[in-house]
């Protein structure tokens, strides 16, 4: 998920063929899914001295059993020309608060100087930042003891997302252990010139930036990254060995029924946002965005045949909000047609009452689903509005076109975004 309108149109593999399924997929969102670029250019001589000095250290492993060993050799790190070569990374600043921190209190880059540090830019609703959270909680457990330190910053999107305790709540729920530090009027992200949910940091002991990583995916790449700072680390404070117990961790990927579990290659239907200052497309409805005015929305699911993909359908009466559309009468309906395995909405509410009704019935278990925190929906296809955050309200065991209708019970419901996987 990008700041900015960043995406591009592609081709579906014919696989996956049909009428409505290509037209979603000529509208993909790139950004988030899968997408891995550096802050430096490919061609950049700091790019390629890094990655010999990480293609070096992944020949000189050695594992054994869940043990992975790594002899050192510190002339090699030694030539690696930094002040030359990459930035410094900029300090945290403009911070308005502190989570996993020691009693909560303020911490700098340079209270972590001579380990490594990983800065993840997330936000709490974004879907692909938490898609990402299981690899964090296992590089933190397998890394930190050998010096990795992993600090989140959490950017907001939106205004809730600004709420202290929203995002503690959050953390909670992601069993996330490492440092978070509320980024709330985006001073450290611009500080590091960040454009991207998620996006990763990598800075060494000496604080400059080594690796640069946006969006999903590209997990062993930076793992290798990882081991390669710490490794450096070890061989420049005279150790002539490194080991790494990789048994540690165990990322919720390793599910099927996980979120995290997801094809990166499949153009799956483009986030969709549903205030009018973010908006980038317009409604199904004739009546389109009406900024700030109440506006009676009128759908016939009789016409479902002839709807365009990827685009949101209301019926009833709807506030226009800048960032999200508000119910404005008792009840109200949001359709769609869509091209995932899994569909989300970041929504807020007071206790009111989504129900979920699809035309596929290929669902995954949905009680074991929703023990792994993978749907938020019950047996009943429903579920309670009643905090500011993301919903899962569908997850299936196939990518496939469906169509959804979301019958909306309940005045002051606000719907943000609608995102998928």
């Amino acid at each position: 998920m990008d700041k900015k309108d960043y995406k591009r149109r592609k081709k579906m593999d014919k696989n996956n063929a049909s009428a409505i399924a290509t037209a979603i997929a000529v509208i993909s969102l790139i950004v988030g899914f899968g997408i891995y670029f550096n802050f430096y250019s490919n061609a950049s001589h700091s790019y390629q001295q890094q990655k010999q000095l990480e293609r070096s250290i992944n020949q000189s492993q050695i594992k054994n059993g869940d043990i992975l060993n790594i002899k050192l050799n510190k002339t090699a790190f030694l030539q690696i020309d930094k002040k030359s070569n990459f930035i410094k990374a900029p300090e945290l600043t403009g911070i308005s608060g502190y989570i996993n921190t020691d009693n909560n209190k303020a911490i700098k880059l340079l209270d972590y100087k001579g380990k490594v540090v990983l800065v993840d830019f997330w936000t709490y609703t974004c879907i692909n930042c938490i898609r990402t959270i299981p690899y964090l909680n296992t590089w933190y457990d397998r890394y930190s003891d050998q010096g990795l330190v992993i600090i989140g910053v959490h950017s907001p999107e939106f205004e809730f997302e600004k709420n202290f305790n929203n995002v503690q709540d959050a953390v909670n729920k992601f069993g996330i252990k490492y440092p978070v530090v509320l980024d709330s009027d985006h001073r450290t992200w611009d500080a590091f010139q960040n454009k991207y949910w998620p996006r990763d940091y990598l800075i060494d002991t000496q604080g400059y930036i080594r690796d640069d990583h946006i969006g999903e995916g590209g997990y062993n790449d930076t793992e290798r990254a990882i081991q390669t700072l710490l490794a450096e680390r070890a061989a420049l404070d005279n150790k002539t060995q490194i080991s790494f117990n990789m048994s540690k961790g165990n990322p919720a990927s390793s599910s099927t029924k996980s979120l995290a579990n997801i094809d990166l290659t499949k153009n799956i239907s483009p986030e969709i946002y549903l205030g009018y200052s973010l908006a980038r497309s317009p409604l199904g409805n004739p009546e389109g965005f009406q900024p700030d005015k109440t506006v009676e929305y009128n759908f016939n699911r009789n016409t479902m045949t002839s709807l365009e993909p990827n685009v949101v359908y209301l019926d009833g009466v709807w506030k226009n909000n800048k960032d999200n559309m508000e119910l404005a009468g008792d009840s109200g309906k949001i359709f769609i047609i869509y091209y995932a395995k899994a569909i989300n909405i970041v929504a807020s509410g007071t206790g009111q009452k989504a129900t979920i009704a699809d035309n596929n019935q290929n669902t995954t278990n949905i009680a074991n689903a929703s023990k792994n925190n993978a749907l938020d929906i019950g047996k009943n296809k429903s579920v309670i509005i009643n905090k500011q955050r993301l919903y899962n309200i569908g997850l299936y065991k196939d990518y496939d076109v469906r169509a959804m209708e979301i019958d909306v019970q309940g005045k002051g419901f606000q719907i943000y975004t609608i995102t998928f996987g």
